[in-house]
């Protein structure tokens, strides 16, 4: 009489071999990527860092609404001449936060304020091109490990 087999048995003759599992996707490339991944988003955590910091003085030293217009192009120029300078001083005395808590403010004194708040958008420049650099670096060199594209992205829309 045969032996019993079980029901969930494999009863073919050919003989199976797994495949190993492939790991360490991320350093595959012959430089391998993980080392300079981790590189930028830690150099990018830095610089959230230091734009906490940065913001915060922004925020303490009421410099927020020095620049009374967003241009991220053309804005990154700071005034060089001194009737920009008085151009941008005249914008300012114009806002509700000059006319409440700095009327009588010196161009000097405005000079401080301006200078935080245009180091603090400087920041955020710096910022937007080391993720916008680092990102198109690795997508366009396929060092991105499956699966992280979006998340990445979603870190710079952040």
């Amino acid at each position: 009489m045969a032996r019993k087999r079980a029901i969930f048995e494999d009863v073919s003759e050919a003989k199976t071999t797994r495949a190993a599992p492939q790991t360490g996707g991320i350093d595959r490339h012959p430089k391998g990527a993980r080392g300079a991944i981790r590189l930028w988003l830690l150099s990018l955590f830095a610089l959230v860092c230091v734009m906490i910091v940065v913001g915060g003085m922004t925020r303490l030293t009421d410099s927020g609404l020095s620049i009374t217009e967003w241009r991220p192009v053309t804005g990154a120029i700071p005034p060089l001449s001194a009737e920009m300078w008085q151009e941008e001083f005249d914008k300012y005395r114009q806002i509700d936060q000059y006319q409440l808590l700095n009327r009588g403010m010196t161009m000097e004194e405005f000079k401080v304020i301006y200078w935080w708040e245009w180091g603090h958008r400087q920041l955020g420049r710096v910022i937007g091109l080391v993720w916008g650099v680092g990102f198109l670096f690795f997508w366009l060199t396929k060092r991105i490990p499956t699966g992280w594209t979006p998340r990445l992205l979603a870190l710079g829309a952040l």
